[in-house]
Protein backbone atom coordinates (compact mmCIF):
# COMPACT_ATOMS: atom_id res chain seq x y z
CA UNK A 1 0.00 0.00 0.00
CA UNK A 2 1.47 3.87 -0.82
CA UNK A 3 2.73 5.07 2.56
CA UNK A 4 3.36 8.43 0.21
CA UNK A 5 -0.79 8.77 0.19
CA UNK A 6 -2.69 9.96 2.41
CA UNK A 7 -6.63 10.17 3.03
CA UNK A 8 -7.95 13.10 5.30
CA UNK A 9 -10.87 13.53 6.25
CA UNK A 10 -12.07 17.30 5.80
CA UNK A 11 -15.33 18.23 7.17
CA UNK A 12 -15.04 22.37 5.62
CA UNK A 13 -13.60 23.23 9.29
CA UNK A 14 -10.49 24.75 10.13
CA UNK A 15 -9.01 22.08 12.37
CA UNK A 16 -9.19 19.15 9.28
CA UNK A 17 -7.71 22.03 6.85
CA UNK A 18 -4.95 22.70 8.35
CA UNK A 19 -4.31 19.30 8.94
CA UNK A 20 -4.49 18.56 5.21
CA UNK A 21 -2.38 21.50 4.28
CA UNK A 22 0.24 20.42 7.24
CA UNK A 23 0.32 16.91 4.97
CA UNK A 24 0.79 18.60 1.36
CA UNK A 25 3.93 20.69 3.06
CA UNK A 26 5.19 17.21 4.07
CA UNK A 27 5.00 16.56 0.87
CA UNK A 28 2.54 13.83 1.02
CA UNK A 29 -0.25 12.80 -2.00
CA UNK A 30 -3.15 14.27 0.00
CA UNK A 31 -6.73 13.14 -1.11
CA UNK A 32 -9.44 14.66 1.59
CA UNK A 33 -12.39 13.43 1.82
CA UNK A 34 -15.98 14.67 3.10
CA UNK A 35 -18.43 12.51 4.34
CA UNK A 36 -22.53 13.14 4.34
CA UNK A 37 -23.73 11.43 7.96
CA UNK A 38 -26.93 13.16 7.32
CA UNK A 39 -29.03 15.52 5.99
CA UNK A 40 -27.18 18.99 5.94
CA UNK A 41 -29.14 21.59 8.06
CA UNK A 42 -28.77 25.74 8.18
CA UNK A 43 -27.60 25.24 11.95
CA UNK A 44 -25.14 22.69 11.44
CA UNK A 45 -21.66 23.55 11.30
CA UNK A 46 -19.87 19.99 11.25
CA UNK A 47 -19.99 19.38 7.98
CA UNK A 48 -19.87 21.45 4.73
CA UNK A 49 -19.02 19.70 1.31
CA UNK A 50 -18.37 23.25 -0.15
CA UNK A 51 -15.98 24.18 2.14
CA UNK A 52 -14.14 21.07 2.08
CA UNK A 53 -14.31 21.51 -1.81
CA UNK A 54 -12.86 25.07 -1.66
CA UNK A 55 -10.08 23.96 0.86
CA UNK A 56 -9.44 21.21 -1.36
CA UNK A 57 -9.09 23.50 -4.70
CA UNK A 58 -7.16 25.31 -2.69
CA UNK A 59 -4.66 23.25 -1.66
CA UNK A 60 -4.74 21.43 -5.31
CA UNK A 61 -5.79 17.73 -3.68
CA UNK A 62 -8.30 15.28 -5.07
CA UNK A 63 -11.61 15.65 -3.04
CA UNK A 64 -14.04 12.69 -2.21
CA UNK A 65 -18.09 13.12 -1.36
CA UNK A 66 -18.99 10.31 0.42
CA UNK A 67 -22.74 9.57 1.04
CA UNK A 68 -23.00 7.89 4.57
CA UNK A 69 -26.22 8.47 5.68
CA UNK A 70 -27.72 4.95 5.89
CA UNK A 71 -25.03 3.97 7.87
CA UNK A 72 -24.35 6.36 10.09
CA UNK A 73 -28.64 6.75 10.85
CA UNK A 74 -28.23 2.59 11.75
CA UNK A 75 -25.15 2.57 13.63
CA UNK A 76 -25.34 6.04 15.45
CA UNK A 77 -28.24 7.81 15.45
CA UNK A 78 -30.39 4.33 16.18
CA UNK A 79 -27.98 3.44 19.25
CA UNK A 80 -28.08 6.90 20.22
CA UNK A 81 -31.78 6.97 20.40
CA UNK A 82 -32.27 3.23 21.83
CA UNK A 83 -29.65 4.24 24.53
CA UNK A 84 -31.99 6.87 26.08
CA UNK A 85 -35.26 5.01 25.00
CA UNK A 86 -33.49 2.31 27.80
CA UNK A 87 -32.56 5.29 30.67
CA UNK A 88 -28.72 5.57 29.58
CA UNK A 89 -27.29 8.80 28.50
CA UNK A 90 -24.75 7.68 25.37
CA UNK A 91 -21.73 9.10 23.72
CA UNK A 92 -22.15 8.46 20.19
CA UNK A 93 -18.76 9.98 18.92
CA UNK A 94 -17.16 6.94 20.69
CA UNK A 95 -19.01 4.65 18.25
CA UNK A 96 -18.90 6.97 15.37
CA UNK A 97 -15.18 7.11 15.53
CA UNK A 98 -14.05 3.24 15.26
CA UNK A 99 -17.15 2.29 13.19
CA UNK A 100 -16.85 5.13 10.72
CA UNK A 101 -14.70 7.83 11.23
CA UNK A 102 -11.60 4.94 11.29
CA UNK A 103 -13.75 2.41 10.46
CA UNK A 104 -15.77 2.95 7.12
CA UNK A 105 -13.47 5.72 5.80
CA UNK A 106 -10.18 3.56 6.50
CA UNK A 107 -11.91 0.71 4.02
CA UNK A 108 -12.11 3.92 1.37
CA UNK A 109 -8.22 4.39 2.06
CA UNK A 110 -7.56 0.97 1.25
CA UNK A 111 -9.38 1.44 -1.75
CA UNK A 112 -7.39 4.24 -2.93
CA UNK A 113 -4.50 2.48 -2.18
CA UNK A 114 -4.03 5.16 0.92
CA UNK A 115 -1.92 3.89 3.45
CA UNK A 116 -2.21 6.66 5.93
CA UNK A 117 -5.83 8.02 7.64
CA UNK A 118 -5.52 11.47 8.54
CA UNK A 119 -8.17 13.91 10.87
CA UNK A 120 -7.55 17.27 12.72
CA UNK A 121 -8.21 15.74 16.06
CA UNK A 122 -6.12 17.01 19.18
CA UNK A 123 -4.00 13.89 19.92
CA UNK A 124 -1.30 11.72 19.23
CA UNK A 125 0.26 8.56 18.12
CA UNK A 126 3.54 6.84 18.53
CA UNK A 127 4.68 3.07 18.24
CA UNK A 128 5.94 2.27 21.10
CA UNK A 129 9.09 -0.68 20.70
CA UNK A 130 8.63 -2.08 23.87
CA UNK A 131 5.21 -2.93 23.97
CA UNK A 132 5.34 -3.58 20.19
CA UNK A 133 2.12 -1.67 19.23
CA UNK A 134 0.82 1.97 19.03
CA UNK A 135 0.05 4.29 21.84
CA UNK A 136 -2.50 7.03 21.33
CA UNK A 137 -1.93 9.82 24.09
CA UNK A 138 -2.88 13.09 24.84
CA UNK A 139 -2.63 16.54 23.44
CA UNK A 140 0.26 19.06 24.66
CA UNK A 141 -3.02 21.03 24.50
CA UNK A 142 -4.93 19.51 27.41
CA UNK A 143 -7.93 21.96 27.15
CA UNK A 144 -8.90 20.64 23.53
CA UNK A 145 -7.45 17.17 23.99
CA UNK A 146 -10.03 14.64 22.30
CA UNK A 147 -8.34 11.48 22.91
CA UNK A 148 -11.35 10.53 25.21
CA UNK A 149 -13.60 9.71 22.35
CA UNK A 150 -10.88 7.46 20.35
CA UNK A 151 -10.85 4.71 23.27
CA UNK A 152 -12.59 2.34 20.95
CA UNK A 153 -9.98 2.16 18.00
CA UNK A 154 -7.94 -1.09 17.42
CA UNK A 155 -3.81 -1.39 16.50
CA UNK A 156 -4.68 -1.51 12.93
CA UNK A 157 -6.91 1.35 12.72
CA UNK A 158 -4.10 3.29 15.01
CA UNK A 159 -1.21 2.12 13.62
CA UNK A 160 -2.05 4.11 10.25
CA UNK A 161 -3.40 7.46 11.83
CA UNK A 162 -1.51 10.47 11.32
CA UNK A 163 -2.92 13.62 13.45
CA UNK A 164 -1.21 16.85 11.86
CA UNK A 165 -2.05 19.46 14.51
CA UNK A 166 -2.59 17.09 17.53
CA UNK A 167 -0.68 19.55 19.73
CA UNK A 168 -1.68 22.71 18.19
CA UNK A 169 -3.47 25.46 20.21
CA UNK A 170 -6.59 26.60 18.37
CA UNK A 171 -5.28 29.85 18.29
CA UNK A 172 -2.78 28.89 16.53
CA UNK A 173 -4.99 26.45 14.09
CA UNK A 174 -6.98 29.51 13.08
CA UNK A 175 -3.83 31.76 12.62
CA UNK A 176 -2.27 29.22 10.18
CA UNK A 177 -4.94 29.40 8.54
CA UNK A 178 -5.29 32.61 8.42
CA UNK A 179 -1.72 33.20 6.90
CA UNK A 180 -2.94 30.63 4.22
CA UNK A 181 -5.53 32.87 3.28
CA UNK A 182 -8.54 30.07 3.88
CA UNK A 183 -12.22 31.39 4.25
CA UNK A 184 -12.95 29.19 7.15
CA UNK A 185 -10.22 30.35 9.30
CA UNK A 186 -12.72 31.84 11.81
CA UNK A 187 -15.24 29.61 11.49
CA UNK A 188 -17.55 28.18 14.85
CA UNK A 189 -16.23 25.15 16.56
CA UNK A 190 -18.71 21.74 15.92
CA UNK A 191 -21.33 21.19 18.28
CA UNK A 192 -21.30 18.36 20.92
CA UNK A 193 -23.20 16.33 19.11
CA UNK A 194 -23.30 16.95 15.61
CA UNK A 195 -26.49 15.36 14.30
CA UNK A 196 -28.67 17.05 17.36
CA UNK A 197 -29.72 21.11 16.57
CA UNK A 198 -28.18 23.60 18.74
CA UNK A 199 -27.76 20.41 21.39
CA UNK A 200 -31.15 20.68 21.92
CA UNK A 201 -31.54 16.75 23.17
CA UNK A 202 -35.44 17.29 24.71
CA UNK A 203 -36.10 18.32 21.25
CA UNK A 204 -34.39 15.63 19.51
CA UNK A 205 -36.02 13.14 21.51
CA UNK A 206 -39.34 14.46 21.23
CA UNK A 207 -39.12 14.60 17.53
CA UNK A 208 -38.21 11.26 16.66
CA UNK A 209 -40.03 9.21 19.60
CA UNK A 210 -42.66 11.24 20.38
CA UNK A 211 -45.74 8.20 20.24
CA UNK A 212 -43.76 6.86 22.86
CA UNK A 213 -42.40 9.36 25.07
CA UNK A 214 -46.43 10.68 25.06
CA UNK A 215 -46.46 7.23 27.15
CA UNK A 216 -44.06 7.34 29.18
CA UNK A 217 -45.29 10.87 30.87
CA UNK A 218 -46.72 11.34 34.07
CA UNK A 219 -43.97 8.37 35.71
CA UNK A 220 -43.27 8.58 39.40
CA UNK A 221 -40.46 10.61 40.68
CA UNK A 222 -39.32 8.84 44.02
CA UNK A 223 -37.52 9.97 47.07
CA UNK A 224 -36.37 6.85 49.53
CA UNK A 225 -39.34 5.62 48.26
CA UNK A 226 -41.55 8.09 48.83
CA UNK A 227 -43.32 9.84 45.63
CA UNK A 228 -43.14 13.03 45.25
CA UNK A 229 -44.21 14.12 41.78
CA UNK A 230 -44.19 13.15 38.27
CA UNK A 231 -41.87 13.24 35.54
CA UNK A 232 -42.08 14.37 31.84
CA UNK A 233 -40.94 10.67 30.58
CA UNK A 234 -37.45 10.08 31.62
CA UNK A 235 -35.69 9.99 28.92
CA UNK A 236 -35.55 13.51 29.29
CA UNK A 237 -33.45 13.41 32.22
CA UNK A 238 -29.46 12.18 33.46
CA UNK A 239 -27.84 10.65 35.84
CA UNK A 240 -26.66 14.12 38.22
CA UNK A 241 -29.61 16.07 36.92
CA UNK A 242 -30.67 18.86 39.86
CA UNK A 243 -33.10 21.11 37.54
CA UNK A 244 -36.14 20.50 36.60
CA UNK A 245 -37.00 17.74 38.97
CA UNK A 246 -40.04 20.09 39.96
CA UNK A 247 -39.14 19.06 43.91
CA UNK A 248 -39.72 21.49 46.89
CA UNK A 249 -36.82 20.61 49.36
CA UNK A 250 -34.52 21.70 52.25
CA UNK A 251 -31.63 20.83 50.22
CA UNK A 252 -31.30 20.44 46.57
CA UNK A 253 -32.06 16.89 45.02
CA UNK A 254 -30.67 15.23 42.08
CA UNK A 255 -31.31 12.22 39.94
CA UNK A 256 -29.76 9.26 41.36
CA UNK A 257 -31.16 6.35 39.27
CA UNK A 258 -33.12 5.80 36.42
CA UNK A 259 -35.84 2.70 36.25
CA UNK A 260 -37.05 1.98 32.40
CA UNK A 261 -38.88 -0.83 33.51
CA UNK A 262 -40.82 0.51 35.91
CA UNK A 263 -41.02 4.08 34.57
CA UNK A 264 -39.65 5.56 37.67
CA UNK A 265 -36.86 8.26 38.44
CA UNK A 266 -35.10 7.82 41.90
CA UNK A 267 -33.73 10.93 43.57
CA UNK A 268 -31.30 11.81 46.44
CA UNK A 269 -29.15 14.34 48.24
CA UNK A 270 -26.00 15.32 46.79
CA UNK A 271 -24.32 13.00 49.22
CA UNK A 272 -26.30 10.05 47.67
CA UNK A 273 -25.52 10.59 44.32
CA UNK A 274 -21.46 9.62 44.68
CA UNK A 275 -20.42 5.58 44.29
CA UNK A 276 -17.65 4.01 44.87
CA UNK A 277 -17.10 2.65 41.76
CA UNK A 278 -18.52 1.05 38.25
CA UNK A 279 -18.98 -1.62 36.07
CA UNK A 280 -18.56 -1.13 32.86
CA UNK A 281 -19.33 -3.30 29.39
CA UNK A 282 -17.49 -3.47 25.59
CA UNK A 283 -14.29 -2.45 26.76
CA UNK A 284 -11.24 -2.31 24.54
CA UNK A 285 -7.96 -1.87 25.47
CA UNK A 286 -4.75 -0.34 23.68
CA UNK A 287 -2.12 -0.48 25.76
CA UNK A 288 -2.51 -3.44 27.06
CA UNK A 289 -3.66 -6.86 26.14
CA UNK A 290 -5.22 -7.27 29.31
CA UNK A 291 -5.77 -6.57 32.53
CA UNK A 292 -6.09 -9.63 34.68
CA UNK A 293 -4.32 -7.94 37.61
CA UNK A 294 -5.82 -4.89 38.92
CA UNK A 295 -3.73 -1.64 37.95
CA UNK A 296 -4.06 2.02 39.09
CA UNK A 297 -4.87 4.31 36.45
CA UNK A 298 -6.25 7.68 35.93
CA UNK A 299 -9.82 7.62 35.28
CA UNK A 300 -12.58 9.86 33.32
CA UNK A 301 -15.87 9.22 32.98
CA UNK A 302 -17.05 12.46 31.20
CA UNK A 303 -15.44 13.82 28.49
CA UNK A 304 -14.80 17.23 29.96
CA UNK A 305 -14.55 15.75 33.35
CA UNK A 306 -11.68 15.77 35.57
CA UNK A 307 -9.91 12.08 35.97
CA UNK A 308 -9.04 10.81 38.87
CA UNK A 309 -7.11 7.77 40.51
CA UNK A 310 -8.55 4.16 40.59
CA UNK A 311 -7.73 0.71 40.42
CA UNK A 312 -9.25 -1.18 37.29
CA UNK A 313 -9.43 -4.84 36.44
CA UNK A 314 -10.81 -7.20 34.16
CA UNK A 315 -13.75 -9.88 35.82
CA UNK A 316 -14.04 -12.96 33.89
CA UNK A 317 -17.02 -12.05 32.37
CA UNK A 318 -15.09 -9.61 30.13
CA UNK A 319 -16.71 -6.81 31.72
CA UNK A 320 -14.22 -3.95 33.74
CA UNK A 321 -14.45 -3.37 37.30
CA UNK A 322 -13.28 0.46 38.39
CA UNK A 323 -12.69 1.21 41.97
CA UNK A 324 -12.10 4.85 42.96
CA UNK A 325 -9.58 5.89 45.50
CA UNK A 326 -12.28 8.20 46.50
CA UNK A 327 -15.83 8.25 45.56
CA UNK A 328 -17.05 9.98 42.19
CA UNK A 329 -19.73 11.53 41.85
CA UNK A 330 -22.77 11.46 39.04
CA UNK A 331 -21.43 7.92 37.35
CA UNK A 332 -23.72 7.70 34.61
CA UNK A 333 -24.42 4.67 32.59
CA UNK A 334 -24.01 5.26 28.69
CA UNK A 335 -20.90 7.56 29.18
CA UNK A 336 -17.50 6.32 28.85
CA UNK A 337 -15.23 5.34 30.92
CA UNK A 338 -11.76 5.49 29.94
CA UNK A 339 -8.15 4.77 31.10
CA UNK A 340 -4.69 7.03 31.10
CA UNK A 341 -1.52 5.91 32.14
CA UNK A 342 -0.23 9.47 32.57
CA UNK A 343 -0.91 10.45 28.92
CA UNK A 344 -1.14 7.26 27.33
CA UNK A 345 -4.18 6.12 26.18
CA UNK A 346 -4.86 2.71 27.96
CA UNK A 347 -8.44 2.11 26.86
CA UNK A 348 -12.25 2.48 27.65
CA UNK A 349 -15.63 0.94 27.98
CA UNK A 350 -19.07 1.59 28.52
CA UNK A 351 -20.65 2.02 31.98
CA UNK A 352 -23.03 -0.31 32.57
CA UNK A 353 -24.02 0.39 36.51
CA UNK A 354 -22.58 2.21 39.74
CA UNK A 355 -20.80 0.13 42.71
CA UNK A 356 -22.58 1.86 45.66
CA UNK A 357 -20.41 3.57 48.23
CA UNK A 358 -20.86 1.66 51.58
Amino acid sequence: MNKSRVLVQMSGGVDSTVAAAKLVEQGFEVIGVTFAPYEPKQITCCFSETDAKMACDKLGIRHIYLDLKELFQRNIIDYFLSEYMQGRTPNPCTKCNPEIKFGRILELADELDAYWLATGHYANVRYDENLQRHIIYRSENKSKDQTYVLWGLKEEQISRIKFPIGNYDKTDTREIAKQLDFMNFDKDESQDVCFIPYNNYKDFLYQTQEETIDNLQDGYIVFHGKIMGKHKGYPFYTIGQRHGLGIAYSEPLFVKRIIPETNTIEIGTEDEIYSSGLIAHSVNLIKYDDLSEPKLFEVKIRYNGKGSMAYCQMTEDGNLHVQFLEAKSAITPGQSVVMYENDDLVGGAIIEKQIESE
